[in-house]
């Protein structure tokens, strides 16, 4: 990673975290954003021509289990939570909440220490995301089912002094596991609560949005489908005003069809972008052990030998490209895998090209490929800041 300084940047068109500002220059000093300026205006300040393309704010990823043929909670530390931020760093993802998958009381309170430890220290860390235990052993997906289990008072007191601690805090729960009182608790010490891997009816769904939920994770995936007679988790989501709707964009997970229904649905204001990256994520592994457990990574799909899905082989810049097939257009798909996931974990000085911001950004082509990045106003290495 090249040293931040005073640069500008013109020749691309801005896109500043709600929409695009044509004609626009952006500087940067010491490492923060300093000011979005008229090209016309920069008079005779040196400014490097972009020659075209996107330069958006650096992605900001919600959902990330892994990266550089790592899982996190394999070895909890520092190092590991170091390693998965830079692998998807230089994907386009700047900001990141390295995501645990329902593991034991032991390797939860070793990810969570590290996380604490690893708060203002590791470039692109912006907290935690614990996925589990407390879910729904029906809906359990690639995890552990013997490991699913409900909220325990020890389980609360870890979360709410974890929540306090680190930047930011997203716990995936089911409300199956965990009473309309936790989930109030939860809230109250400043966790985000995502409601997910879930079987609940929408009823017990919009209690727990009233107890302080406040997201569902990977729409569509792992949770009560959208019926006619009975909505759902799925219908609780999109009918619910204000709800964070997390999404993986592969074609995969949710097919492009119900994309577009979902998006249409519950707008895009609401809905942010996730990879649900795993270990291959910035590597050419075709393969990995999840506790244990082979994952298969194949034509774009990461399976257990069965075929159940495991998590997801996609970058932002990959789900973009997905979206721009189902025809969203490009300053609401931006808007998705910034802003909306920054604001959803109130990560003010990220998501947006505004002064005082950190200088987070991403120069994508026409197909919404990473070309160049920059982090803290420090440009990563080209050949780590392409997109596949």
């Amino acid at each position: 990673m090249s040293g931040a300084g005073s640069f500008a940047l013109r020749g691309a068109r801005l896109f500043d975290g709600t929409g695009f500002c044509e004609g626009m220059a952006l500087i940067v000093e010491g490492g923060e954003i300093a000011a979005l300026v008229p090209e016309a205006g920069l008079g005779a300040m040196a400014a490097e021509d972009l020659g075209g393309g996107i330069l958006a704010p650096g992605f900001v990823d919600l959902q990330v289990n892994g990266g550089a043929g790592r899982m996190l909670g394999a070895d909890p530390g520092v190092a590991e939570i170091a390693a998965i931020c830079a692998a998807h760093a230089g994907l386009g993802a700047t900001g990141i909440l390295p995501t645990l998958i329902t593991d034991t009381p032991g390797i939860t309170r070793a990810v969570v220490e590290a996380g604490i430890a690893a708060a203002g220290r590791v470039p692109g860390f912006l907290g935690l995301h614990l996925e589990g235990p407390h879910l729904d052993p029906r809906r359990h997906g690639a995890h552990d089912p013997a490991l699913i289990r409900p909220m325990e008072e020890a389980d609360l007191a870890l979360l709410t002094e974890a929540a306090r601690r680190l930047p930011a805090l997203l716990v995936t729960l089911a409300p199956e596991s965990a009473t309309e009182t936790q989930i109030a608790a939860l809230a109250g010490a400043g966790a985000v609560v995502s409601l997910g891997h879930s079987d609940t009816g929408a009823a017990a769904a919009r209690a727990a949005f009233a107890a302080g939920a406040r997201a569902v994770t990977h729409l569509f995936n792992a949770m009560s489908p959208l019926g006619h007679r009975e909505p759902g988790l799925v219908g609780a989501a999109l009918s619910t005003p204000g709800i964070g709707v997390g999404l993986i964009a592969d074609g995969i997970h949710v097919a492009p069809e119900v994309i577009g229904i979902a998006l249409r649905a519950g707008g895009t204001e609401r809905v942010f972008l996730v990879s649900d990256a795993m270990a291959v994520a910035g590597t050419g592994l075709d393969e990995f052990t999840l506790r244990g457990r082979k994952i298969l990574r194949r034509e774009g799909r990461l399976t257990l030998a069965d075929g159940t899905l495991a998590g997801a082989d996609i970058d932002i810049p990959g789900a973009l490209r997905v979206l721009r097939g189902v025809g969203v257009a490009p300053e609401r798909a931006l808007a998705m895998a910034t802003a909306n996931p920054a604001g959803l974990i109130g990560a003010r000085s990220r998501g947006r090209l505004a002064p005082g911001g950190a200088a987070d950004l991403v120069h994508l082509d026409a197909d919404f490929r990473a070309r160049r990045v920059w982090q803290g106003g420090a440009e990563l290495p080209r050949e780590g800041a392409a997109s596949p």
